[in-house]
């Protein structure tokens, strides 16, 4: 069974302007501290929706264009979740060290447990 859905033109427009409303409604009304890790999350999915996309290349073209995006995505979710920990630092009390992210490593669970 051949299943192809194919949006051009108008469609097209009228998806992304409705896409793009409904975003700037939701991001309009989420409050300003929360904003930093709620850009922080959706980089990520960007990032997954920048894998799906290089996936489906099939040309040499796409697929070069694809690896620029993957790796310019890249970037823009790590510096995402870098400026998410710099804004949660801000929280910490002034008299109080910032505790160091506990990976998974032996170490630091074995030192934490002392």
């Amino acid at each position: 069974m051949d299943f192809q859905i194919v949006i051009t033109g108008f469609l097209a427009v009228y998806i992304f302007m409705l896409a793009g409303f409904a975003g700037w409604v939701i991001i309009g009304h989420v409050p300003a501290i929360l904003h930093t890790p709620l850009m922080s999350g959706s980089n990520f999915v960007h990032g997954i929706v920048v894998v799906g996309a290089l996936l489906n290349a099939s040309t040499v073209l796409e697929q070069s264009i694809g690896f620029l995006a993957v790796l310019l995505g890249a970037g823009n979710a790590a510096g995402g979740f870098a400026v998410t920990h710099r804004m949660l630092a801000m929280f910490q009390t002034s008299g109080q060290a910032a505790k160091p992210a506990n990976h998974g490593h032996a170490k630091a669970a074995a030192h934490k447990a002392r």
